[in-house]
Formats: C-alpha cells, structure tokens, sequence
C-alpha cells in the first residue's frame, strides 16, 4: 500500500551558517533536497513549502523571555545580552549568527505545519529533514539546538493523538524531548544512542524510566562506540517490537539523526547508509501516522546521501546507487555512490550480552504498563499554526482566539508548581 507523503522543502533553510570551523552545516540540507529532485523522488511526494513559526508558536513550550531573546539578538548587538548569553546558553556551541530566530522559525514551522497535516489526514507521513533539533530546552539552547521543534510538534499531535511516540536513532541521547515528556504517558520517548564515557549530553541511562504518570513511559537503549548494521537492527527490532505492542501509538515522530553513521565528525558508531535506513523502513512498516525529521549529523556529504535514501525507502522506491549529475556533485567525490564504504576500523565494544540486557530490562520496564493510557478527548483546538494568510484577519477575532487557545489547552502548559520559578522543574510538560 503507498502511502501519501508531504514533504517539507524551503530553499533557503541551508543558507545559514553557525560559524567558521562549527560542525552543524545546514547546508547538509541544501545538498539533501538537491539530491531528492535530482533523483527524481520528489515526483512521487507532494511538496510544501513550509510557513514559519512565530515566537508564539514557539512559546508552547520555551519560556517567553528565551524565545524574545533569540528574535532580538543579533552578532552585531550580542554584547548587549551578556547576562541573557550566559542564562539562556547561548554562545560556543550554540553562537549567535545571523539569522538566528529566522532558521528557528524556518524549521520549527516545517515540522509544525507537517504535524497539521497529519491531524488533518493531508497526508500518512510528513517528512522534514531540517527537523529535529531535540537538544533544546524550555530555558535555554544545548547541543547546536535552540528551539525543539519535536516538542512543539507532538503538543500539536496530542490535539488529536491520544498517545504519540517518539524514537530517536541519533548518536546523541533525545534528552530534551525527554525531559518534556518525562511525567506524562501520553509521550512514550525511546532513544537508541552512545551513552558513557562523557559522551554529550550525558543523560540516557536505561534507568531513566521517567516518573509520575510518565513513569515507564521513557525508554533507554544505552549503546558503547563502534556499534555495526547487524547489532544495532537486532537490538532496534527487538525494543520497537516490544513498544509497539506494549503502547499502541496513534502516530509516530521518527528522529533520523545521521551522526550514528560510520565516520561521522562527531560519532563513533558504525551504521551504513543501508543500516540507518532499516530502521526508518522498520517503523515505516507498522503503518501508523508518522512525522519523520532530521537531527544530527555532521559529515555533511553522508547526512545528504542518508536521508536522500530515506526518502526513497518511505516512498518504497529503489534508487540507483549511482549519484545523478547535479550541482554539488563534487562533494560526493571520489566514487559518486550513494552506498560508499563509510565503516571505520572502530572496535565493536557492544557484547551479545550486554544488548541482550538491555533488552531484558527494557522488556521488564514496558510489562509494567498496565495497558495503553486511555485519554478522556476533549474539544480539539484549533490548529497552532494557521495554514492561511492571518495578516487579513480583524485583530479582535485573533485576541479571541488567543483566548480560546488558553482556554482549551491547559492540559498543555507547563508545570506550574511551587518550584516552577527557579527552574527545578523545567522542561517538564503536564499533557
């Protein structure tokens, strides 16, 4: 059965640049999309392109004076923030570049308007490759992340989704789109990454299980360096297996991070374009509504030819292994494939054992789920992010709707408890 694909192209989200000597590339993105029409699968998709978020869009889940801060701050006026850089963490590995709030709106408003179209039955999976920047926090930017847009997307999903779920196949832990959903089990969050040895950002311990209402609703698969195709599909198969089947997802956000390939800048595992691929065909195989974003990966060259080739696995097309001519066919250079050898002499320190453990305790963890969480519905609001020209619209019906909209979600805000202020508490979401 095909299934119907949106897919989310704005041209000018790859022109941002971070910094001289900065891993994160957004013109990985620019390079994918080339790929994706040069190939000829966008033909088989319906192409969008996309409208951006606001700051209001954004504040569902980041604090109001974070996202003010990130619109107003500029390199030319950025010794003006010092105290702001320092609260908000803003400045080595998240800089201050031109552009800033506008490559934030620019992807964050993709993955939004791809989480509208699911809710609307527009399509069966929207796919946002300039997504999924799941570092970010409430308070503040982390790890080349300052707005998650995943987090804003699933509030936008749980409108009409009882239960949505999250995988994470990124090198790194998934631990800001964690830490959101860490009390309610209206989120199953499950992140397949490197854990140890300092590895960023530290969290992701298969004993993070989550707490409250969300207790087991947060899923760990803790992995060592070195990691292969064969090792990581058993391991993968095995969890989503038991995840499906324990939680019974009405939608899927699928973060395909390609920092966990082989001879990544950042990484140590040693996944094949192939290998990654797998994964997206496993969960793409369950058929459930599915938003599909980018993430992670910064050999640039590699993060292009992943995703152009996930792409063709969710369109179910084969595509040929030779790189068409296109205009940076030089940076596929020397062997022009879409399958180069990219595996690394790195030592497999992963024992059948240990991921047999991991398994084991996942296992165990999701038997303690009593069944899937049953959610009282009520009135839907409308969709965060209007797919029309709002500039028309009389500014008294707008102020209503802000007020409808605060009405209506309560479910949604954060927790506001006694120790809400002084940050003990933040980024985690009462849904």
């Amino acid at each position: 059965m095909s299934q119907k694909i949106a897919y989310f192209l704005d041209p000018d989200v790859g022109n941002f640049h971070y910094g001289p000597g900065h891993p994160m590339k957004p013109h990985r993105i620019a390079l994918t999309h080339c790929l994706v029409l040069h190939y000829g699968i966008y033909k088989k998709m319906e192409i969008y392109s996309p409208s951006r978020a606001s700051g209001h869009d954004m504040c569902r889940f980041h604090a109001d004076d974070y996202i003010d801060f990130l619109q107003r701050v500029t390199p030319q006026n950025h010794q003006q923030f010092t105290k702001q850089l320092g609260m908000f963490n803003v400045g080595d590995d998240c800089p201050v570049f031109d552009g800033l709030f506008d490559f934030c709106s620019m992807y964050t408003g993709a993955s939004l308007e791809g989480a509208i179209k699911l809710n609307n039955n527009h399509c069966d999976i929207a796919v946002n490759w300039s997504g999924g920047l799941h570092h970010a926090k409430k308070f503040e930017a982390s790890g080349f992340c300052y707005v998650n847009d995943i987090v804003i997307s699933i509030l936008e999903l749980l409108k009409f989704h009882p239960r949505v779920l999250y995988i994470d196949i990124d090198i790194h832990h998934g631990d800001g789109v964690q830490e959101a959903f860490y009390l309610t089990d209206r989120v199953m969050t499950v992140s397949f990454h490197k854990y140890g040895n300092f590895f960023f950002p530290g969290t992701g311990d298969m004993y993070e299980i989550g707490a409250e209402s969300g207790r087991h609703y947060s899923v760990n698969v803790p992995l060592k360096e070195g990691i292969d195709d064969q090792m990581y599909m058993t391991i993968f198969q095995g969890v989503m297996k038991s995840v499906m089947e324990f939680y019974r997802p009405t939608c899927v956000v699928l973060q395909c991070g390609a920092d966990s390939l082989g001879s990544d800048r950042l990484g140590c595992f040693n996944l094949s374009i192939k290998g990654h691929g797998d994964c997206v065909k496993v969960i793409r195989d369950y058929n459930i509504p599915m938003l599909v974003l980018g993430g992670g990966g910064y050999t640039k060259r590699n993060v292009a030819r992943c995703w152009t080739y996930e792409t063709a696995v969710l369109l179910d097309e084969q595509i040929s292994n030779e790189i068409p001519y296109n205009e940076y066919l030089e940076y596929f250079a020397p062997d022009f494939t879409l399958h180069p050898d990219i595996s690394t002499k790195q030592e497999n320190l992963n024992s059948k054992q240990y991921l047999d453990h991991i398994r084991q305790t996942v296992h165990e963890n999701l038997r303690n789920l009593s069944n899937s969480p049953s959610v009282q519905m009520q009135d839907v609001p409308p969709d965060l992010l209007s797919l029309e020209n709002t500039e028309e619209l009389d500014p008294d019906i707008r102020n209503h709707q802000d007020t409808v909209d605060k009405r209506v979600e309560p479910a949604n805000e954060f927790y506001e408890g006694d120790k809400d202020n002084d940050k003990e508490n933040d980024g985690f979401l009462e849904v």
